[in-house]
């Protein structure tokens, strides 16, 4: 709790140590995500994620999020993994950085008439290349990232998502920053999103809507807020002979 409050106050004291500055930007985001059940205990992970800056002008970023799944149950999983992801300078710049990331996460879900609920907490172990003046350097630096993500999607047409339902989509994801290379950006970012799905079968659904990205840069007195369209794609397979 103390803590918590201390991130609260650090963010919300920004302007007592320098003018909060707020760049304005505008992106596309796509994704796909895949979770298939290869047993009743185990699976993988796979989500890919392609990102525009200036709507579509140019590369932001680009991951790909391999992970091995344990099933506790239906409704609760641990998957832990790694990561590669690309991210991409801006404009009168060349160097793209390189970002190795090992995670955790537990997810949990829930099914009720006309509301149906996924939330997960994740941890990564992030390895930035350094770089200066435009060009790699050696070494990396490191930081921790915890997220908790909350989502909730309405069914509008049936009482429950199955095949053929179209449903309104909410979520809300925040990150926090932690490690001894972090200074003024406790905070890291919070994700924002509302928009609508469609089921097309059991498995397989997409998600379109709009989504604000509020980000707290290293300086701790600057800040990115990006309006982004998002396109995302839910694949689920369940592989068990029984199934």
């Amino acid at each position: 709790m103390k803590k918590l409050f201390i991130l609260l106050f650090t963010f919300f004291s920004l302007p007592s140590f320098g003018q909060k500055q707020i760049n304005k930007q505008s992106s596309v985001w796509l994704g796909y995500f895949n979770q298939t059940r290869l047993t009743d205990k185990w699976g993988i992970w796979l989500d890919l994620h392609a990102r525009r800056t200036e709507f579509l002008d140019r590369w932001s970023t680009q991951i790909i999020r391999p992970g091995i799944t344990y099933y506790f149950n239906d409704h609760v999983r641990l998957t832990a993994g790694y990561a590669y992801a690309r991210s991409f300078p801006a404009a009168g710049l060349h160097t793209v950085r390189p970002e190795n990331r090992l995670w955790q996460q537990v997810l949990w879900t829930s099914r009720q008439k006309r509301l149906q609920t996924q939330q997960w907490i994740r941890i990564e172990e992030r390895f930035n290349h350094k770089i200066a003046n435009d060009a790699l350097q050696d070494g990396y630096n490191f930081n921790f990232r915890f997220r908790y993500l909350l989502n909730l999607m309405v069914p509008l047409n049936r009482d429950f998502i199955e095949p053929n339902t179209l449903f309104f989509a909410f979520n809300d994801e925040i990150h926090i920053n932690a490690g001894k290379q972090i200074t003024y950006n406790l905070f890291d970012q919070n994700r924002f999103f509302v928009g609508l799905g469609y089921q097309f079968t059991k498995g397989l659904n997409m998600q379109v809507g709009y989504m604000n990205q509020f980000q707290q840069l290293p300086s701790g007195n600057h800040f990115n807020s990006n309006n982004v369209l998002r396109i995302f794609v839910f694949h689920n397979l369940d592989l068990r002979a029984n199934k």
